[in-house]
């Protein structure tokens, strides 16, 4: 089996969808807007599909109390410092980091609805 997407619940989903699309170069694959607002992107490679949606049964978790430990997107990057004063002039918090971990070096962010995005950089990819 191959996982094609996972999904979280976010207070706007097409506005989060432009700003992943326009600062993490992620492109949306289809837009749904019934019977509740969806997006669904995919990242640079197309291989990870990543739906942000909005259904008005189910309450918007509050991602800004969550430690990222519990709940975070990881992404790879080459530049971390780069994509930090990037991404944080974009509206983006960070949370920590730089930091070493082992031979890779990490720092996490918050996306502008409180989203946990941790930027790692590997000496030897992991896939």
């Amino acid at each position: 089996m191959k996982i094609e997407h996972f999904a979280l619940q976010v207070a706007d989903p097409a506005a989060a969808a432009d700003w992943y699309v326009r600062h993490l170069g992620f492109s949306v694959k289809r837009a749904v807007e019934s019977p509740f607002c969806a997006r669904y992107l995919a990242d640079s490679d197309g291989a990870v599909m990543l739906e942000l949606y909005r259904n008005p049964k189910v309450l918007v978790p509050q991602y800004r109390s969550m430690d990222p430990a519990l709940l975070h997107i990881a992404m790879l990057c080459d530049d971390l410092a780069g994509t930090i004063e990037r991404l944080v002039e974009a509206g983006a918090v960070l949370v920590s980091g730089p930091v070493a971990l082992g031979e890779d070096f990490l720092a996490t962010l918050r996306d502008p609805w409180g989203v946990a995005i941790q930027f790692v950089v590997r000496k030897q990819r992991l896939v």
